[in-house]
């Protein structure tokens, strides 16, 4: 056999054996999303968080055990980058009626840019941008389950339709009072479709998995009436009798985007054609980016490669310059950010002030913890990157002497096409949406601004510890204000989780030396915390501290944060809901005796 054969054969083994590594990674990742219904059904609300921190380890894994098998089986390392190319176009053929292609290619890169170094990381090696198509890939294969379904009532029928559809998930368990339920999901969609006629093409359409995050499971879908598309969204929650029922009905696309908040965990989602789930969410959400979209189903390797895509899309078609971000500098962190981009770029400092006792380690520790962890809303999601280049050109003076000056570890500037264009490369990178400091938002806010500020700051810090986490530095420059003035938390250096702190009241003076003492007479230890201490800190502005005095006086209060932590230790998992609670059909509805819940109709395909 010649040589040339022999490496086309070898070229061919690598690719199938990249695509075996991935194909073990989907497998795996849909087991653990279609045991969220089962963990639902069974109420296993811990299992629930459990399972999807441990998914988020999936793809790493997999791509050390496909690393570890090329290099002990084909010598990877070793081989000849004409080898390389040949593995890449083997792999495309193989992705021919593949239904993830999209993942499979970036599973590739993964791989790849392990094995060599990253001066190849390019076109002939890579995928820098889709060789396959995920276009109408249900059409090419009929036995894959659709990934929506559709019905299609009148005006008398729609009650009878939304049974159908609530019912065609079958869900597991006793309903609370099934048929209220549909009487509540009725007349709210009648109200949302309004009196308007409905067109010949009027229609419900909804995914054909629920969407399981936390204690909720999640029906999602929109109803098409003409030129129209309204979104939807039905939460299933259990009550306190471990009864299933509708909790509220969501419509419109701003319901749908917080639903899908970047501040928010994801969706565990059993998928078989990932690409059809996040066109058709894209359609309820045309704002929100593909990227994020697959983030929010569980796939953040594919939500970053989307992510870095459109940032060197962007960057094609920009020219201002990165800067110093604007506001009050960080002790741990360097922020700098693109002005016509919406997101900062945070890179770990070499050193810190004597104040900050932290590392490196324990720094990215936290973000981790951040990630693994339920957000409830109140924590923006971050990306992390790894020998991250940009263009020289791109960089202000001032910024690049700041890197120098903060984390000339993580700075290199180098040429390494030989073509003239120096670029920056930054070793290690948080990337995560731009939002406007709460304490700049503050300086400029009318006194209704700012009271709702303050209500909103206050209940981000509540959600958080419902959630077990103490954000550690509560000043306002942590915080920041997003779209519908949500306040989200984003500075997560100092932060733990409530159940390994220790909340105390400052203790009374022994003596008149120590009440008039400026020093801490008492002791205290690494993880104590004095909440009545904040005051000071945090209101000084008068209009600022009569609000949250007015709403929130009780975090001052370390018997509030004892409570919390005593009811997370003896097991309960709070309820944080990604809707106004007002929306929620309980507060509708008169107490009433519950009558034998009927069963849940049969379901249709």
């Amino acid at each position: 056999m010649f040589p040339q054969q022999l490496d086309d054969n070898r070229a061919f083994d690598i690719a199938c054996a990249m695509l075996e590594g991935f194909n073990r990674h989907y497998q795996r990742f849909r087991e653990a999303s279609a045991d969220a219904r089962t963990r639902f059904e069974r109420s296993d609300w811990h299992g629930q968080h459990e399972a999807q921190r441990e998914r988020l380890a999936f793809f790493p894994r997999r791509v050390e055990e496909t690393v570890e098998r090329l290099r002990r089986d084909f010598h990877a390392g070793a081989l000849p980058m004409a080898v390389w190319q040949q593995v890449k176009l083997h792999y495309i053929g193989l992705l021919t009626g593949h239904r993830q292609p999209e993942l499979a290619e970036t599973f590739f890169n993964s791989v790849t840019t392990k094995i060599l170094h990253r001066d190849y990381f390019h076109n002939d090696f890579i995928f820098v941008r889709p060789a396959v198509s995920t276009e109408y890939i249900e059409n090419d294969e009929p036995q894959v389950r659709p990934s929506f379904r559709a019905w299609y009532p009148s005006r008398e029928t729609l009650r009878e339709a939304l049974a159908q559809l609530v019912g065609s998930f079958g869900l597991q368990g006793r309903w609370a009072d099934l048929e209220r339920d549909l009487d509540d999901v009725h007349a709210e969609t009648e109200a949302a479709i309004g009196p308007d006629r409905l067109r010949t093409n009027f229609q419900i359409q909804a995914l054909s998995s629920l969407f399981f995050r936390n204690k909720g499971a999640y029906v999602v879908g929109r109803i098409i009436n003409g030129y129209n598309d309204l979104p939807f969204a039905l939460p299933i929650l259990k009550d306190e009798q471990d009864r299933l029922g509708i909790d509220a009905a969501l419509f419109g696309e701003d319901d749908l985007q917080r639903l899908f908040s970047f501040a928010r965990a994801d969706f565990m989602v059993d998928m078989e054609v990932p690409s059809a789930f996040v066109q058709f969410l894209r359609a309820l959400m045309p704002r929100k980016p593909r990227s994020e979209l697959y983030s929010q189903l569980g796939l953040h390797k594919q939500g970053k490669t989307l992510f870095y895509r459109d940032f060197q899309f962007h960057l094609r078609h920009s020219s201002d310059r990165f800067r110093i971000a604007p506001g009050i500098k960080g002790m741990v962190m360097l922020v700098f950010d693109l002005p016509s981009y919406p997101y900062v770029f945070k890179v770990i400092k070499d050193r810190f002030p004597a104040q900050k006792d932290t590392t490196r380690e324990q720094v990215k520790g936290k973000y981790l913890l951040v990630k693994q962890h339920d957000r409830v809303g109140r924590m923006a999601d971050t990306l992390e990157f790894s020998n991250v280049a940009f263009p020289r050109a791109r960089f202000s003076e001032a910024l690049i002497e700041e890197i120098r000056r903060e984390a000339p570890s993580q700075l290199e500037i180098s040429d390494r096409d030989g073509d003239g264009q120096e670029e920056v490369i930054l070793k290690h990178v948080y990337i995560e949406r731009r939002m406007v400091p709460l304490n700049i938002y503050l300086q400029e806010a009318t006194p209704e601004q700012l009271e709702h500020a303050v209500i909103e700051y206050g209940q981000a810090i509540k959600d958080l510890v419902a959630a077990n986490i103490f954000p550690g530095d509560m000043l306002w420059k942590n915080f920041g204000v997003v779209r519908n003035n949500k306040v989200v938390f984003y500075d997560y250096d100092e932060i733990e989780y409530i159940t390994d702190c220790n909340f105390r009241r400052v203790p009374v003076p022994r003596n008149e030396e120590d009440e008039m003492s400026g020093e801490i007479w008492y002791s205290v230890g690494p993880k104590d915390v004095f909440p009545e201490t904040f005051g000071p800190f945090l209101l000084g502005h008068p209009g600022v501290r009569e609000a949250f005095m007015r709403h929130h006086a009780d975090l001052l209060d370390a018997a509030f944060w004892q409570a919390h932590q005593a009811r997370i230790r003896a097991g309960h998992v709070h309820d944080v809901f990604p809707y106004d609670p007002e929306r929620r059909f309980l507060h509708r509805r008169r107490p009433v005796e519950p009558a034998v819940p009927p069963s849940p109709p049969v379901p249709t395909e």
